[in-house]
């Protein structure tokens, strides 16, 4: 940091000495290090060719070869609490984030906002002469702060990051995604048909930064943290990558975990007695949209020719992204940097199983309590991949890519927490193409880079006492494989927890494997890790007291951390959870006003802030100057997989209502009025709930007072937009609502006031609906 004022100050500057170094930033060492961390989402370590598996990734084998893979890299089972770590370096319970920040809480553990005790990496290493930029997935703002009028403390410039370009969501469509740049959101560059993925758009941003500067500041060092839409759904890639794993994965889910494993266990990724544990466990006859597993031999030749083209998009996903990654580590050997640029590939948790048990097409339905049905996915399984689809591949396919481990993203078992890792540094690492064994978790990133980069987490950070790292730093690695240095993790991940000390593990079952009865009545198991990698043998029996010390001991992490209290409320059909979550978390969806006012010319206002609509009765009136030349959006919310939208086109006005992407969609017409000023709008009145729990109920269309059009429609539960296309005003911003009217369709001609959003008489607030769409997605 700046010292103190070293100079001379007199009346008359010419008897005055300046000193320019007490104001300077401070410059990093001498030769340091650049950083570049790239964290993919939601792959298991089965999924990738470094670790054995069918999805080919040129870019990371190549850092693999030059490099070292770790065999037992550990994360928190879930996007926005592993990511946090990598912030701060602490456990995501420390920080605020037990889980994701849409369902957050308000204890210590479980906010959401990191405390000022954590300082984070980027403002330690940016305080030390590094440049620090973030591209790509955020999901570590606060819920509450992801409006254009909310705070900003929380966001990434604020973070200690020079630049941010991403999405601030968990996900987002990589066709038409919803982008922020710094501090304010943005549109994308182009579109789709001019050659648009995010991916590709994610490095040429970070590409851009890293040249802006070596062309200002050639010796300044730089930290780049880069977080591509890839793995997590949807799963989005051009046509010629998804065809390279044509056929490929057509022997299935199961075969795949039995071809898989000989394959981990030959790279040395596993001991060579590793067993399969069990394929997860089914319900009674019956699929829901839980994490079960059907039976490969059970599927009909139409359902596995879908589950493998699905497979097969995820392949081409993954391996495009790395294609773009590959761009700029190209540049960096080109430019010579490659040589002492420490670069980390990894990802944040297992596989997914959010796809159900039968994929989709469209996850929306998933999360929106509405059933995908075989027809409607087959009717576009030569879509998947395209702008036309939001898909995301059914569970088995999340158990084959976490082999040979239990379960998947969001357990404490290995399959939800046990994840690939490569770490290249030539300037650093002697050993090329080796694997590391040693138990290493995300909380040992932060204090590894600090330790290569030669700077120290302080004790005290702009006047705050800070909290110790809790992990160590995995230098002592680079130089040969041998026993671990760490000693105990913890784990927990809605009500699904976990300890590893010392090269024992104990897991609780909890949730949809062990049912959702009281935490102190759950089983817990045991496992000897260091001969038992997959987890594959429960030694509970065996060993009662080893398991009674781990469990003690996971009691004392947990109140050190923040862990508590455990939350794994279901408040779907269980009144007395659902009022603790109401009482503890929800907010009101409307001011007591009941209406939202917007107008045009401002930001998109994000889906989970804006005025909900969601199963419940409401009026929308636009104040409008109409001409005879007047067209485009009056506002629009949502995507082509679910939204509304009312516009102007060739003289008419049409309020379309998109049922879950499901056609076709819902539209009310009349034609435009002359020339003037109106006021147009729609009223919906919810009668009644369908099978799903979808709205159902007479939407009427009115011209100033006089009505136009009626007709019955029905309304989603849920969200419209998982992906984060919210509420614009005299624009779409993306991806259309409405099958009419392309990208954009800006308003033209005359002008719109206000646009009014009023559901003050609904006389049926639909709470439990609201909270299910607000918990749905991890």
């Amino acid at each position: 940091m700046a010292r103190e004022f070293r100079g001379k100050i007199e009346l008359d500057v010419r008897d005055s000495e300046a000193d320019w170094e007490a104001f300077l930033p401070d410059k990093a060492p001498k030769g340091a290090p650049n950083v570049l961390v790239v964290l993919y989402d939601d792959t298991g370590q089965a999924a990738w060719s470094p670790y054995g598996g069918r999805i080919n990734m040129p870019t990371m084998d190549r850092l693999a070869a030059g490099g070292l893979t770790y065999a037992q890299w550990h994360t928190t089972a879930l996007c926005s609490p592993t990511r946090s770590t990598f912030l701060t370096g602490r456990n995501h319970h420390q920080n605020g984030f037990a889980t994701i920040s849409e369902s957050s809480t308000g204890f210590p553990g479980y906010n959401s906002h990191i405390p000022p005790t954590n300082a984070t990496m980027a403002n330690i290493l940016r305080d030390a002469g590094w440049s620090t930029f973030w591209v790509g997935k955020n999901h570590n703002v606060p819920i509450d702060e992801w409006t254009a009028g909310a705070s900003k403390k929380n966001w990434p410039l604020a973070q200690g990051y020079d630049r941010f370009y991403g999405f601030i969501g968990g996900e987002t469509n990589n066709w038409y995604p919803s982008l922020a740049e710094d501090n304010r959101y943005i549109d994308q560059p182009y579109l789709p048909e001019d050659g648009y993925h995010l991916s590709k758009d994610l490095a040429d941003q970070a590409l851009k930064m890293i040249r802006d500067v070596k062309q200002t500041e050639p010796d300044k060092p730089w930290y780049l943290w880069f977080c591509p839409g890839a793995n997590h759904a949807p799963h989005h890639a051009p046509e010629e990558y998804i065809a390279k794993y044509k056929g490929a994965f057509d022997d299935g889910y199961e075969a795949y975990r039995e071809w898989v494993l000989p394959r981990m266990i030959e790279r040395g990724i596993l001991p060579a007695d590793t067993d399969l544990t069990e394929i997860n466990p089914m319900p009674d006859g019956t699929y829901t949209q839980t994490d079960h597993v059907r039976p490969w031999a059970e599927l009909n030749d139409e359902e596995k020719a879908m589950f493998c083209r699905m497979a097969e998009v995820f392949a081409g996903f993954s391996e495009y992204t790395d294609a773009q990654v590959g761009r700029i580590v190209d540049y960096l050997e080109e430019s010579g940097q490659l040589e002492n640029t420490l670069i980390l590939y990894c990802a944040d948790n297992g596989a997914s199983g959010e796809g159900s048990p039968n994929g989709s097409v469209n996850e929306g339905k998933i999360f929106g309590g509405y059933p995908d049905s075989l027809e409607d996915n087959l009717r576009l399984v030569d879509k998947l991949g395209s702008p036309d689809t939001y898909n995301h591949y059914p569970t088995g396919w999340a158990m084959a890519f976490s082999t040979p481990y239990r379960m998947f993203k969001r357990y404490s078992y290995q399959g939800g927490v046990c994840d690939p890792l490569v770490i290249h540094w030539p300037a650093g690492i002697a050993a090329k193409g080796e694997v590391r064994s040693q138990y290493h978790h995300c909380t040992d990133i932060v204090p590894t880079i600090l330790d290569v980069c030669g700077v120290q987490m302080p004790e005290v950070y702009a006047g705050v006492e800070q909290t110790p790292l809790p992990g160590v730093s995995m230098r002592y690695s680079f130089d040969a494989d041998g026993p671990t240095t760490k000693q105990t993790q913890y784990y927990e991940m809605l009500g699904s927890r976990g300890i590893w000390h010392e090269g024992w593990k104990a897991v609780a079952e909890h949730g949809p494997m062990g049912g959702f009865s009281g935490f102190d009545e759950d089983r817990w198991q045991l496992f000897h890790t260091d001969v038992d990698r997959a987890e594959a043998h429960d030694l509970a029996a065996e060993h009662p007291e080893k398991l009674e010390e781990l469990k003690a001991l996971w009691l004392e992490d947990a109140k050190a951390n923040d862990v508590l209290p455990l939350n794994d409320l279901q408040i779907i059909g269980n009144p007395k959870d659902f009022e603790t979550f109401v009482a503890m978390e929800f907010h009101q969806p409307a001011p007591p006003s009941g209406r939202f006012v917007y107008y045009p010319g401002t930001s998109e206002v994000p889906e989970r802030s804006a005025a909900n609509v969601h199963n419940v009765s409401y009026k929308i009136l636009a104040e409008v100057e109409l001409t005879s030349e007047s067209e485009g959006v009056v506002f629009a919310h949502g995507s082509r997989f679910g939204g509304h939208a009312l516009f102007v086109k060739d003289g008419t006005i049409t309020y379309a209502y998109n049922f879950l992407g499901i056609p076709p969609e819902d539209r009310i017409q009349a034609p435009a009025p002359v020339s003037g000023r109106h006021i147009i709008g729609v009223e919906f009145t919810k009668e009644r709930l369908g099978e799903y729990r979808e709205g159902i109920g007479p939407l009427k269309l009115y011209v100033d007072e006089t009505l136009v059009a009626e007709q019955e429609i029905r309304t989603v539960m849920g969200h419209f937009s998982l992906c984060g296309e919210g509420l614009t005003i005299g624009r779409d911003s993306a991806d259309p609502v409405s099958a009419l009217y392309g990208p954009g369709f800006d308003w033209k001609g005359g002008a719109i006031e206000k646009v009014v959003f009023d559901i003050a008489d609904d006389a049926y607030i639909d709470l439990e609906a609201h909270l299910a769409a607000a918990m749905a997605r991890d």
